[in-house]
């Protein structure tokens, strides 16, 4: 058997209904894990390809802007799919504005997802795994985990934070059998990322940087995820692996 197969494993990703979420949704299904699609927006294109590979998939509905839902969530999977083996903490929200300008309702809103959410969902699931013998846990971090970014202080705020957490959690649960790992993508070409497609000078200086010469597509994301959540990643404990096409070399 491959140290990359995921048969038998269920995976619970959030924010699955598109980009990044769904791209390793899909590649984790590809590995042969059963999914769980966890979000606003219900992931009927995601759970159509994922069932199309054979596997087993489950739409689960859940506003991640507050915790209300998260023990739900978590409950649902094992009811329907029989375990959580894979968390993939992937729901996110951007706000931009000069930080002059920035509201206290931007602020609270993408914290309250990105990071608290994130957060208690890792408890939740942490637990289970704890209690059945482990289990694989990934973050999606971001290239402002590192650095800082302009105009998005809720957002670096709240990947910073991830990417604490990340470290925390893996000091706490590594010895307990749960890895705790996080994915930092670099500029991915998703509906979060147009309005920076879109400014001619923002993607040229952003272009510029990238030694790969190229935004990611989501599907990018795919592998570095299947490693994190298979057996080849056992002894990966804390770390942030970022995929950005050469982004933090330059």
């Amino acid at each position: 058997m491959s140290m990359f197969d995921l048969t038998g494993r269920v995976a619970l990703v959030t924010g699955a209904n598109t980009g990044i979420g769904q791209a390793i949704a899909v590649a984790l299904a590809a590995a042969g894990a059963d999914i769980a699609a966890a979000g606003r927006t219900p992931a009927e294109e995601t759970v159509a390809k994922v069932k199309a590979l054979g596997r087993r998939a489950e739409i689960i509905s859940a506003d991640f802007g507050s915790i209300e839902p998260v023990q739900r969530v978590v409950d649902e999977t094992i009811e329907k799919l029989g375990g959580v083996d894979i968390l993939v903490n992937n729901a996110g929200i951007i706000r931009r504005a000069d930080s002059v300008d920035f509201t206290e309702a931007d602020w609270d809103a993408v914290i309250d997802t990105n990071l608290k959410t994130t957060f208690f969902l890792c408890q939740a699931a942490g637990r289970h795994m704890i209690a059945n013998g482990g289990g694989k846990i990934i973050n999606i971090a971001s290239m402002l985990t590192f650095q800082g970014g302009i105009r998005v202080p809720s957002y670096t705020a709240s990947k910073s934070g991830v990417g604490g957490l990340t470290k925390l959690l893996a000091n706490e649960w590594a010895a307990k059998g749960v890895n705790v790992n996080a994915i930092a993508p670099g500029y991915v070409s998703t509906n979060n990322t147009t309005a920076l497609r879109e400014d001619a000078d923002r993607n040229k200086s952003i272009l510029d940087r990238i030694p790969a010469g190229r935004w990611a597509d989501a599907d990018d994301m795919g592998g570095a995820a299947v490693f994190l959540a298979s057996k080849a990643a056992d002894y990966v404990h804390g770390h942030i692996l970022a995929v950005d096409g050469g982004w933090l070399a330059r």
